[in-house]
């Protein structure tokens, strides 16, 4: 029995001396691609003490015993545990956290682990894209990415987006650089569904675009294969019905007499419709032009790869028509895509993507005085859908807008190959050299097709000899860039990034434009110039060419210390050749700077706090875009009448005169900033306070003297720096998720910015002028020093009279065009001078919102999932001009609150055929054109796993969807988000052509 016991104590003793023996463990922690992960916090759980892995991803940790518990964590990738049980090699792969911070960010020549941004940068990630299943790849930035506002210029198919990024802050191109894969490019003409995230820089950070990143820097990068993957097909396809979102409420026939007759009987006139009982309801030409189309779009791509090699190929097939004027108002994209990756050694690797697209497009004549929907509005309803206003009761610009959709003719098409290819040498593994070349080859042709047509007397759309119009243009890029990247770690503490090299852009095209007349048998079928034989007096050919190049130097230094104090440094030198040799050249310096507090000890036991990041940026960026091509040569492009010989002969001039002193404009960027994330990352909250200070802005048509020759036809004053604008403001955004259990988690997330836009000064004139309201009337909008861009300059009104004797009490409107009357809009004297003349007008609205914001909600549950997109644009004004000044054109149906006498209406003026002053620019026409817009909604079913083995399928998902489902607002126009997209004079509505409400059904297919 001694002898056991001694054994057993002997046994016990030796078993808890193991445990009581300590030793290091090694170990390294890579990604699911075996990519070593730099600055992983490994902690010893339960323990105040811990480590970070090294620029290979290797960690060492002293002084651990059998039962430790190593808790792994990095931000991008799920956290882990691993029980240590000896003092083996640790080899620890991480998984990608999709729903965590987005792990890597573009930034412009190289990616940063989000954690370490140090800069003001939104991501849109490729399921974003997925669930938005937008048309045109703009549409996914709305909403989804603090501080970006996407504007359609109209809802037609194919129809041109602006986009925003804190406002605008130019007097011209407010347009952000564009890069796709590194190379200049076109958001239009790419499809969504290649698009694997969209990087948003809008501060400092985009310094290292110098010259071109002032109006902010978009950076798409497209999908590709990953290494040592089978061959996976993917399936995309929807198809869907569009209808109107929107109608304008409009008089129907026996209201249209009723209004006619009270207006005629007003000016003492023979009423025109003695008797309306028979009138009826009459006919409704905005429901007889809008129509239900059809839109689908198919997506096919295989993507894999092998240990050295990586593809990806897809291809897609999209048609859209048009809610007016359908086959007539029709686009149709066509795209063809390659990626290929190459580990041509362990030293040098190819990549390659290539993009092919063509676009085909029809339109109809829109957003203008006398548009198809302009007319739509303003015909009376008393006619029938083939009747034509052959009397001209309704003046010269309004004619039946069916006959004008069947008598529209015309084509678009585009053909575009872009994309880059790249080599990447390694020549140690802290050392890159990157060469790529990006290339952009576009080529595109139009026609368009007026043949002999008679609407009625006097009417300006009336064409007596048939002509065809025919263009071909070719616009064409390249961007080479050159740089090397140099990253280590010294010490275990201090990280180093060091980027350095060069880019040349090249710009160059052409475009030819000519016209013919009298078109064989009157026909677009043999609307072509070959065959239209007619002779003109005047010029029937034009032309152009440009060619404009940059080349520019830029070096990066980034540096952080132990992975929580960040400081970034960038400078680039740029020459365009957009400026005189003397002004050529321009320099744009950056700082970016970040603390990761809870990288500091003291937050080590923080139970809330996961991750908090102080951060701020200074910079300056340039900007060298208007729309010219140079500015410091005066082209021929101007018109002239000589006298040679006796005779006058027609001939060319100077067009634009030149500025051999014109500059780059400059914006000084300032940002601060934090991210926060907390609960155990399920909540992630980001804020920024920025400004930016736009100086020496490119302002053409400034007067100057007559004598230099800027008033010629065709010539121009020339383009100066005079101005600066100034945008200030804070945005956020907030995002929490939470997985309940296995079968349900859901996302929540809501991003806003609030802005304050205003000119500061502009030299040269009081203001510049832009916009139409009317016919005849001064340009409403001005860029004006003390006033937003582009604000609305009218009369501001109080009210209504209602009686002679408020008429006689008032400052005389006579000035205005006729005297005031019961039921005439009142005009406030501003200057007080005890008259109302042009010098009243002021301030009457804003067409920049105060502030935009989006709320976005994301649930699943079991094999279903259901997300909703929402964006609202709060404090932007609009102009209400699609109503024409005519006697006997219909109305919108608020008329029927016009005064008819004393106390029967404070709003709406009196009708009348007789001369007043209610149509002059004022506040009546101004409308608060604040929205909020439920862009998406859709509800899908993904099949499990059972019946996916059966089907032999990774994937098989089918959704419903409605995009633009509702939109609330009080403007009552059909589109409040719509703009012109002119900085000075886009908030104007000439009758926007109304975004369609889309019904989907879709397939997402994987095997």
């Amino acid at each position: 029995m001694k002898k056991f016991t001694c054994i057993l104590i002997a046994l016990v003793g030796g078993f808890l001396s193991v445990y009581a023996q300590t030793f290091s463990v090694k170990g390294n922690v890579t990604d699911e691609d075996n990519m070593p992960l730099l600055g992983v916090n490994v902690l010893v759980k339960d323990q105040t003490r811990g480590t970070v892995t090294d620029f290979d991803g290797n960690f060492t940790l002293d002084d651990l015993s059998v039962g430790d518990v190593l808790q792994f964590s990095y931000v991008g990738f799920e956290p882990k545990e691993v029980t240590v049980l000896n003092d083996a090699f640790l080899n620890v792969v991480l998984q990608t956290d999709s729903e965590s911070l987005a792990e890597v960010v573009v930034i412009g020549y190289g990616t940063q682990q989000r954690k370490d941004i140090t800069g003001s940068v939104s991501l849109v990630s490729e399921d974003v894209i997925e669930e938005l299943n937008p048309i045109k790849l703009e549409n996914a930035l709305q909403g989804t990415a603090a501080g970006v506002n996407v504007l359609p210029s109209s809802g037609a198919p194919g129809a041109g987006i602006s986009i925003n990024i804190r406002g605008i802050a130019s007097n011209t191109v407010n347009q952000p650089l564009v890069l796709i894969d590194g190379y200049q490019g076109d958001l239009g003409t790419i499809n969504p569904n290649d698009v694997a995230s969209i990087s948003i820089l809008k501060d400092a950070q985009a310094a290292i675009y110098g010259i071109a990143g002032a109006n902010g820097v978009v950076l798409i990068t497209t999908k590709s294969g990953k290494k040592n993957t089978a061959p996976v097909v993917k399936f995309d396809s929807y198809v869907g019905l569009q209808e109107t979102s929107r109608k304008i409420p409009l008089l129907n026939a026996t209201e249209y007499a009723l209004i006619l007759n009270e207006s005629y009987a007003n000016n003492g006139e023979e009423i025109p419709f003695p008797d309306v009982s028979g009138l009826g309801t009459g006919t409704d030409f905005q429901d007889e032009v809008f129509d239900t189309a059809p839109v689908y779009n198919h997506y096919l791509s295989i993507s894999g790869g092998t240990e050295k090699i990586t593809y990806s190929i897809g291809g897609s097939h999209l048609y859209q028509e048009g809610i007016v004027g359908a086959e007539k108002s029709d686009f149709t994209r066509n795209t063809a895509r390659f990626s290929l990756g190459v580990d041509i050694t362990d030293e040098l690797n190819l990549t390659a993507n290539t993009i092919y697209t063509n676009i085909d497009r029809k339109s109809i004549n829109e957003n203008g005085l006398g548009s198809v929907l302009f007319n739509a509005l303003n015909i009376a309803p008393t006619f029938a859908i083939d009747e034509e206003d052959l009397e001209g009761r309704l003046g010269n610009e309004i004619i039946n807008p069916l006959s004008q959709i069947e008598n529209t003719f015309n084509d678009y098409d585009l053909n575009k190959f872009n994309g880059s290819f790249a080599l990447e040498f390694v020549p140690i593994e802290e050392l890159t050299f990157t060469t790529r070349l990006g290339y952009s080859l576009t080529n595109s042709k139009g026609k368009d097709f007026a043949p002999i047509v008679n609407y009625g007397p006097s009417k300006v759309f009336n064409n007596t000899r048939s002509q065809v119009n025919q263009n071909r243009i070719n616009d064409n890029s390249y961007t080479y860039d050159l740089f090397g990247t140099y990253e280590d770690l010294y010490d275990e503490a201090h990280h180093v990034t060091l980027t350095g090299g060069m880019t040349v852009i090249r710009n160059w095209g052409d475009g030819l434009f000519a016209t013919g007349f009298d078109v064989p048998n009157n026909s677009w079928e043999f609307a072509d110039i070959s065959l239209a034989r007619g002779a003109s007096d005047a010029l029937t050919t034009s032309a152009y060419v440009y060619d404009t190049r940059k080349l520019s130097f830029f070096g990066r230094l980034q540096y952080d210390y132990k992975g929580k104090y960040l400081v970034s440094g960038m400078l680039r030198r740029d020459a365009s050749s957009n400026f005189s040799p003397d002004n050529r050249v321009g320099y744009f310096p950056s700082v970016t700077a970040g603390w990761i507090v809870t990288e500091e000890d003291f937050f080590n036991d923080s139970a809330v706090i996961d991750f908090l990041k102080i951060r701020g940026s200074f910079g300056t960026l340039g900007n060298d875009e208007t729309g010219a091509t140079n500015y410091y040569r005066a082209l021929l492009n101007g018109e002239a009448t000589y006298v040679l010989d006796g005779q006058l002969i027609n001939g060319v001039a100077l067009g634009n005169l030149a500025n051999p002193d014109a500059g780059w404009e400059e914006a000084e960027k300032t940002n601060i900033g934090v991210d926060l994330r907390m609960f155990n990352n399920q909540l992630d909250i980001s804020a920024d306070l920025f400004r930016e200070d736009r100086k020496d802005l490119l302002v053409a048509g400034i007067p100057v003297s007559g004598i230099f020759g800027g008033g010629a036809p065709g010539a121009g004053s020339p383009t100066i720096n005079a101005g600066t604008t100034r945008n200030e403001g804070v945005e956020f955004s907030v995002r929490y998720n939470q997985v309940v259990n296995d079968d349900l988690d859901f996302n929540i997330s809501y991003n806003a910015m609030f802005l304050n836009n205003e000119v500061v000064s502009v030299e040269g004139t009081d203001f510049l002028p832009g916009g139409q309201f009317g016919v005849g009337q001064p340009q409403p909008a001005r860029f004006e020093a003390g006033f937003p861009i582009g604000y609305f300059y009218g009369y501001r009104t109080n009210g209504i009279f209602q009686t002679p004797a408020e008429v006689a009490a008032h400052p005389s409107q006579l000035a205005l065009g006729a005297e005031a009357a019961p039921g005439d809009l009142r005009y406030v004297d501003i200057n007080g001078d005890g008259v109302i003349t042009p010098e009243d007008r002021t301030n009457i609205g804003d067409p920049i919102p105060d502030a935009t914001m989006g709320l976005n909600l994301n649930v699943n549950f079991k094999g279903f999932d259901l997300v909703a997109y929402t964006f609202a644009s709060v404090g932007n004004d609009m102009v209400r001009n699609y109503e024409r000044n005519q006697p006997n054109v219909n109305r919108a149906s608020y008329i029927l609150d016009r005064w008819r006498g004393p106390g029967t209406s404070t709003t709406v003026p009196r009708v009348t055929t007789g001369a007043t002053s209610n149509m002059v620019f004022s506040d009546y026409y101004v409308e608060d054109a604040s929205y909020a817009r439920i862009q998406n909604v859709q509800l899908g079913y993904s099949f499990n796993g059972n019946i996916l083995e059966k089907l032999k399928m990774d994937r098989l998902r089918i959704y419903t969807a409605v995009n633009n489902l509702y939109t609330f607002t009080e403007y009552r126009g059909f589109d409040p988000s719509a703009t012109g997209g002119a900085a000075i004079g886009g908030g104007i509505d000439y009758g926007f052509y109304p975004l369609p409400r889309i019904y989907q059904v879709g397939l997402n297919l994987n095997f």
